[in-house]
């Protein structure tokens, strides 16, 4: 038999005895056996060495070996696929190499801890080579355990060298073993009875206070015990493997009751004051309230109320960023502010030369050089923390995960502590005394104090209002000096937020770093799916087409790991629900958008976000209408972006007899669409990736829009439903008599017979 080489027997593989087909069930390592089971379920466990000296085994060709190509291209890891440990493991495993490299395990002299660097690794005394085969001695004598536990029994001295070009977090993903992100089988002990079991559970615990892991380990058992009598005790699932599918399924659940903590149970704590700050951008802190200005929104021409969100920097009390939104704000608008606040802001038409960039630090020139445009005299930054409140946009995951990919830590605001955002809401009261008060439309800080109608005063855009502030923020509250905020350092000195900025630059130097174009992306809403063959993927209800996912590549699952096993990742922007944005997995750069399919060919379709998206699913699923393409999707959208009334009767001021209500929110989805369509990257795109049009401006033109959009949409039905068949010509009279003489009288009951022949003459 040493003819046949090595023969990798593992569960899954195929083998053939005597012409009969089997199937490698199970693998006895330890006790030398394997199970074999055969096409009509006999099972048979034999041994190895009677398996490998058969006379006529025969080893079947695998799936992969028949060929189907296997899935090379995967979308990369990232570190957020690897749970607290795993990170910790890898980045002991990543200071190791560091230390054979420079000679520190933090990588760099300046970052050296207590007793660094150690005689053997010495970079003023010991060779690269030198400090590499020490390090691999130092691992080799190791203790077994713990050289296992932190992973170190296979780093040698080529491990080294193959570590050696790489850094930062591609250091770390290095250094994480493979296995932790390889796909997941999944619980096979989780049958049908036993998933009943547990949502039973968790509908039950829902109303109930909040009860322990092992209290609902007991109340699965003791739904078991009195729904499934027969159901054998030993295969319910063990509490570890329950928590693990708890989790899995219905997510940590670690969050508190309202009532948890209150402002002296944290002052009992010890829980520190105030934060002191040294420099721009340490501490920013961000917070939004309605603005006490009625404006005019353009597409109705109604009084709307905005939100205004404002990020202050806590040491030089500028104001990098500001967002203007209709109603309320979300978390993609956060996300959008946070970017805005790490790029410099573009010099506007009517800015004179006092508003830019003055500092002599670094030139006007220079920071125009890498814009691509004149810059105005507003710093721009990367934050270090962001101090927020706790309102549901704020604690939005998505805008967690944002913040982590900006790099900033996250300071939530404590409860009824007033002082944790201060500054921030002092300044909306000093933005009303110093600008809204002169603005028409004004409503004052009460009720008590609004004027007569404000609503009809109200003569400002949203545009207009969000380009006056920029003019006041840029041109006078930078410059003006600082009277009860100065800093201590210089309590004589005239100081300005502008000014601050540049003497902190003077001393710490400053960073041009710009977020990339595709950090638009990065900060959206993440969608782990899977491709489907013909209708591509499906998000949040809806389907998203792209010919890009009709590539051989797209039709095999993912080859990601961990968490989300063999899904793609598709991100979604709630502003703006007619397109997802799904990145490349072949060079990591390209975004390709996939337009939702229910889009006509010709003509746009108004944007919709993810309220107008849920409203049309409830009114399909409350109708119970039956929905066999995404096509026939669009005429209920638009009878819900237009009005109640049926299509072919949508007259041009229909949306003007509509309530108040829904006007206003038409408009918040048009200007939320034009917010996500300014936040995008400028790059143009390819003619097929091309994004929608926005909304016109005057309600007429959207009517004729939809009009379109309609015809269009009935037209390409009709031309598919008439494609196969075959024009047939009408009957000649002349015929029609041959088939029948006229005289002829017909007999009793031949209404059939009559009708067929009027058709034909007819």
């Amino acid at each position: 038999m040493a003819a046949r080489g090595f023969l990798k027997i593992a569960p899954g593989r195929r083998v053939a005895l005597n012409g009969i087909e089997w199937t490698v069930e199970d693998v006895h390592g330890q006790l030398g056996q394997l199970s074999l089971v055969d096409d009509d379920g006999h099972a048979e466990t034999r041994s190895f060495r009677w398996l490998i000296n058969h006379a006529d085994l025969r080893i079947l060709p695998t799936v992969e070996a028949s060929g189907r190509p296997s899935p090379v291209a995967r979308q990369p890891r990232t570190l957020a696929d690897l749970t607290k440990d795993q990170l910790d493991r890898a980045r002991l495993r990543a200071a190791h190499v560091l230390e054979a490299e420079t000679g520190f395990r933090e990588g760099h002299p300046a970052r050296a801890l207590p007793g660094e660097p150690r005689p053997a690794y010495n970079p003023d005394r010991t060779t690269l080579t030198q400090r590499r085969y020490a390090k691999a001695a130092e691992m080799e004598a190791m203790p077994r355990p713990e050289a296992v536990r932190c992973g170190l029994q296979h780093l040698s001295y080529r491990t080294l060298v193959r570590l050696s070009g790489l850094a930062g977090d591609s250091l770390l993903l290095a250094c994480a073993d493979g296995r932790w992100t390889r796909r997941r089988s999944g619980h096979r002990c989780i049958t049908e009875e036993v998933r009943e079991a547990i949502f039973a559970v968790k509908a039950e615990c829902g109303p109930r206070a909040r009860l322990s892991l092992a209290a609902r380990h007991r109340l699965m058992h003791q739904y078991m015990r009195e729904r499934f009598p027969t159901f054998p005790t030993k295969k319910i699932p063990s509490r570890w493997t329950f928590a693990d599918v708890w989790e899995e399924w219905f997510g940590p659940g670690g969050a508190r009751p309202r009532y948890g903590r209150t402002a002296e149970a944290a002052a009992e704590a010890g829980v520190s004051g105030r934060v002191v700050v040294h420099r721009p951008g340490q501490v920013l802190v961000l917070d939004s309230t309605p603005m006490p200005v009625k404006l005019r929104e353009t597409v109705f021409g109604d009084a709307i109320t905005a939100t205004l969100t404002l990020a202050l920097d806590l040491y030089t009390h500028g104001l990098p960023a500001f967002r203007l939104t209709l109603q309320s704000e979300t978390s993609v608008d956060i996300a959008m502010l946070l970017r805005d606040v790490m790029l410099p802001l573009p010099m506007r038409e009517g800015w004179g030369e006092n508003m830019e960039w003055p500092y002599a630090g670094v030139p006007a020139e220079v920071i125009a050089e890498f814009t691509g445009h004149r810059v105005a005299a507003l710093p721009f930054f990367a934050p270090e923390t962001v101090t927020t409140d706790h309102g549901s946009p704020y604690k939005n995951h998505d805008l967690v995960e944002a913040e982590g990919e900006i790099g900033c830590r996250i300071l939530p605001a404590r409860v009824l502590r007033q002082t944790d955002k201060f500054a921030v809401e002092r300044q909306f009261l000093t933005i009303q005394t110093m600008l809204f008060e002169h603005l028409l439309g004004f409503t004052g800080g009460d009720v008590a104090d609004r004027g007569a109608d404000p609503e009809r005063d109200a003569s400002l855009t949203l545009a207009q209002a969000e380009h006056i502030i920029a003019t006041w923020i840029v041109q006078i509250w930078q410059n003006r000096k600082l009277g009860e905020y100065a800093p201590s350092w210089a309590p004589g000195e005239g100081h300005s937020p502008n000014t601050l900025f540049a003497a902190a630059m003077e001393q710490g130097g400053f960073d041009l770093d710009f977020p990339e174009p595709s950090f638009y992306y990065k900060v959206l809403r993440k969608h782990h799916v899977k491709i489907h063959p013909r209708r591509g993927v499906k998000i949040l209800g809806l389907w998203y087409h792209h010919p890009v996912l009709d590539e051989p590549r797209f039709q095999q699952p993912s080859a990601r790991g961990g968490k989300h096993t063999r899904q793609w990742v598709v991100r979604s922007d709630r502003r703006d629900r007619r397109q997802v944005f799904f990145q490349d997995d072949a060079d990591h750069e390209t975004w390709h958008v996939l337009r939702w399919r229910g889009l006509p060919p010709e003509g746009e379709v108004p944007a919709f976000s993810d309220k107008t998206a849920g409203a049309l699913l409830a009114h399909v699923k409350a109708n119970n209408i039956r929905i066999h393409s995404e096509s026939e999707l669009l005429e209920h959208l638009l009878r819900i972006l237009g009005s109640v009334t049926p299509v072919d009767q949508w007259p041009s001021q229909a949306m003007k007899k509509a309530g108040k209500k829904r006007r206003v929110a038409k408009a918040r989805e048009i200007t939320r669409a034009q917010a996500a369509a300014a936040d995008r990257p400028a790059a143009p795109a390819p003619a097929d990736e091309q994004v929608p049009a926005e909304m016109p401006v005057a309600w007429a033109e959207h009517a004729r829009t939809i009009d379109r959009a309609v015809d269009a949409d009935r037209r390409r039905r009709r031309e598919e439903a008439l494609a196969d068949a075959k024009p047939i010509a009408p009957a000649t009279l002349h015929e029609a008599l041959k088939r029948r003489p006229m005289f002829r009288l017909p007999p009793p009951d031949s209404s059939e017979a009559d009708t067929a022949v009027r058709e034909d003459a007819t």
